[in-house]
């Protein structure tokens, strides 16, 4: 549709191509008829004007020469040439002897080479010089006048030249004239019907329908339009059946005809798209391959209708979920149904999954008014550690269902042995994590922040520990990362802030002026209710808020920032210090920094353990520290060990640090040992 813009393609331009063309030689044609008119008038009037000259001196001319006076004939001649036009005159005896003669040379005129051409260069008029004797008229002579054609053609040439010029003006004018007014009712309308055309869906012509113009209502152009929205409607009607026929081909190619799932072709389909996303991802993709239990049983018992109804209820639940990582779902046979869970980074979120679908398959099922129970084994294999092809995948899956069914109903299992019982241990150690805050297996632990340069104790860091009563003690990266998944950190955090603020509280009335640092979890910023609770502990305790500090990863803030800052800048206001903790290891941006209300820079440990030994490492750490310089914020170094990374550090203008330099994080009775020896010694 790009030449519908193209000027000298509209039909607009054409019609005032040729209107102008056509005005043009109109008012040629009749400029030059008024000018032939013209011609003619000035012609006649110059005869006129000549035939009233000879008639006003014929009487005394003819006295003249029927007296032989040449006084008087020269008299007469001289009388003649008071008019401009005459050239020359003479009065003759009738043998042709002159009585008086005279004349004068012809006018000067630019427009002669014309005039003379069209007028003739001069005109000569004669008139008989008779007197009646009786009844019998004699001729005593002739008076000849030459007239000079130059002065009246001269005038009519200028008045043609306007005539003609002004006859094109007034046809041009007109012209235009008709033209805006054919412009405004026809090809204004018509294009605008053109352009509504052009933005018409091939793919679907009546989404899109054409609008009557303005002021067309029941004419000509709003029945155009009419007519073309029914053929655009039933074009697209007739598109849409066609869609709608090829749709339910498809459909019968590709999906089950009772459950409207992906049949297995189209499943391998989806598995292999899954597939190729991780690949770019570097993710992970698990497949549940899920056979009911006993199916045949159900149908002998209750029918084939209620067993038609309960695989499409089982096709419900395992597409219409609330896992924003299930990809989708497919039916492999008669009882057999798969799932794609894509996005996951670890195992066990596989296993949280398999279990998720052993709960919602196993929900009672109505079917006829009847409530049939109804379970499921499923089979679990993981891309890539089981296979990187999607059909193998889905074989692996299929062989781990079929050796689940072998030893019991209503469970999973994964393709890999190994794997399998690290996810069941897994699993086990989530149950036992859920017990453990009730069963007070939980204690905290505080690491000193010291003042380097002037060896005093700033503060600690109060550092969650798991002591489980089988399996000892377990380190925080294993079961927090667990914690947060299941959402357990929210009570567990509330009692970590609960238990620092209380002990912060205690020391406080020992006369220890220490800020208690506490780790906020990503999940325990993004409740609502956050600050509220916070707040709620500090009064509980009667705890200062200067005397707490939050430390938050770059990664809580990033996930919603303006709810961070909010939240952050609220706690900031009541008195609570922030600090970013592991910074440089996230998101780290100067303009996120300026935004958020902290107080703090925590230098990772990762880049402390290698100062003065690596340089890249080194120079991120000075980097820090000059920003926090530049934004007047503290920077406190984690993880320091050594005596030469403290002096490094000192130098450079952090004098805050923690580690086991100074001291492992210790219980109450260890920490307050230390103030007494770090604090005395010089």
């Amino acid at each position: 549709m790009r030449t519908l813009f193209q000027p000298e393609r509209r039909l607009g331009y054409r019609i005032l191509r040729w209107v102008l063309i056509t005005a043009f030689t109109v008012g040629l044609m009749i400029g030059s008829i008024q000018i032939f008119i013209d011609f003619r008038t000035v012609s006649n009037e110059l005869d006129e004007r000549s035939q009233q000259t000879l008639a006003l001196v014929r009487e005394a001319a003819t006295q003249a020469v029927y007296s032989i006076d040449e006084d008087l004939a020269e008299q007469v001649i001289d009388g003649l040439f008071e008019q401009h036009s005459i050239r020359g005159g003479e009065i003759v005896h009738p043998d042709g002897m002159p009585l008086a003669r005279d004349d004068r040379s012809l006018t000067d005129s630019p427009y002669r080479s014309l005039t003379d051409v069209i007028f003739g260069q001069q005109r000569t008029y004669s008139v008989d010089l008779v007197r009646t004797q009786g009844d019998e008229r004699v001729k005593y002579g002739e008076l000849i006048i030459e007239v000079d054609t130059a002065p009246q053609a001269t005038l009519w040439l200028e008045r043609a030249s306007l005539i003609l010029l002004s006859g094109i003006a007034r046809a041009l004018i007109l012209g235009l004239v008709l033209y805006v007014v054919y412009h405004l009712l026809v090809t204004r309308p018509l294009f605008r019907i053109a352009e509504d055309l052009s933005s018409v869906d091939p793919a679907d012509p009546g989404q899109h329908l054409l609008r009557t113009p303005k002021g067309h209502d029941r004419d000509e152009l709003d029945t155009w339009v009419k007519a073309t929205n029914e053929l655009l409607t039933a074009i697209s009607e007739t598109q849409q059946k066609h869609q709608d026929a090829q749709d339910r081909i498809t459909r019968l190619s590709r999906y089950d005809a009772l459950t409207g799932l992906p049949n297995r072709d189209m499943f391998l389909s989806l598995l292999n798209g899954a597939l190729e996303n991780a690949r770019r991802q570097r993710g992970m993709v698990a497949i549940f391959c899920l056979g009911l239990d006993d199916f045949k049983t159900l149908n002998e018992q209750y029918g084939f209708s209620s067993g038609d109804q309960l695989l499409q209820v089982i096709a419900e639940r395992i597409t219409n979920n609330s896992q924003d990582n299930l990809v989708n779902g497919g039916r492999l046979g008669a009882d057999q149904f798969a799932v794609i869970q894509g996005g996951i980074r670890e195992t066990y979120q596989a296993a949280a999954m398999a279990e998720w679908l052993l709960h919602e398959l196993s929900r009672p099922v109505t079917v006829s008014g009847k409530e049939i129970s109804v379970t499921a084994t499923i089979g679990v294999a993981v891309y890539p550690d089981d296979a990187l092809q999607s059909d193998r995948l889905l074989q692996k899956a299929e062989q781990s269902m079929t050796l689940a069914k072998s030893e019991g109903r209503n469970r999973f299992q994964f393709y890999v042995a190994s794997v399998d019982q690290a996810i069941r241990e897994r699993k086990h150690l989530e149950r036992d994590l859920d017990m453990a805050l009730a069963q007070r297996q939980f204690h905290l632990v505080y690491q000193p922040q010291v003042d380097m340069d002037t060896r005093r104790v700033l503060g600690a860091e109060a550092l969650l520990r798991w002591h489980h009563p089988e399996r000892g003690f377990i380190p925080p990266d294993e079961f927090i990362p667990l914690a947060e998944l299941n959402l357990s950190i929210i009570e567990i955090g509330y009692w970590v802030l609960d238990e620092a603020c209380r002990q912060a509280r205690e020391w406080m009335d020992q006369g220890l002026a220490l800020r208690m640092s506490v780790n906020l979890s990503p999940v325990q910023l993004r409740q609502n209710n956050i600050v509220d609770v916070i707040l709620g502990i500090l009064r509980q305790h009667d705890l200062p808020p200067s005397r707490l500090e939050l430390e938050v990863t770059e990664t809580s803030f990033m996930q919603n920032l303006d709810d961070a800052i909010g939240k952050l800048s609220r706690l900031r206001d009541e008195g609570i210090r922030v600090a970013v903790d592991d910074f440089g290891t996230g998101y780290s941006s100067l303009t996120y920094l300026k935004r958020l209300p902290v107080h703090h820079l925590k230098i990772d440990k990762q880049f402390i353990r290698d100062l003065l030994a690596n340089e890249e490492d080194t120079q991120i750490a000075n980097t820090i520290i000059d920003l926090g310089r530049s934004l007047s914020l503290d920077v406190i170094a984690e993880g320091v060990e050594t005596e030469e990374q403290s002096v490094y550090l000192v130098n450079r203008g952090c004098v805050m640090a923690q580690g086991y330099y100074f001291s492992k994080p210790v219980d109450v009775e260890q920490f307050q040992a230390f103030i007494d020896t770090f604090e005395t010694t010089p």
